[in-house]
């Protein structure tokens, strides 16, 4: 039985979501995580695309996707390993400002 990768990312108004980790793809050198929401309002499957930076102390951090070129390369790189799986939903245009970095919860399990 395989185990979900799950993380916590918290908005800029501390409200915390869960998410599953459904793959990391590699676009132009940098890693970008595709997050699905474990929440019941996610009934479309879409899924959130954030680059995965570094910190200055060497910490990993989600980063939003702000470019539109780069999201729309990530966007048909991860399509394409998929085959359309999941819509893929662009942040930005969420009802809800999300912080450009996001702190993971890292559960031990």
């Amino acid at each position: 039985m395989d185990e979900k990768e799950l993380i916590t990312l918290y908005d800029e108004d501390g409200k915390e979501t869960e998410f599953e980790v459904l793959g990391i793809v590699n676009v132009e050198d940098n890693d970008y995580a595709i997050l699905v929401p474990l929440d019941e309002e996610n009934e479309e499957e879409e899924a959130y695309i954030f680059r995965i930076d570094t910190d200055e102390n060497g910490e990993e951090v989600l980063t939003e996707v702000e470019d539109d070129d780069e999201f729309e390369a990530v966007r048909e790189a991860w399509e394409a390993l998929c085959e359309g799986d999941y819509d893929i939903e662009d942040i930005s245009d969420d009802e809800e400002d999300i912080d450009d970095e996001y702190e993971e919860d890292e559960e031990d399990e």
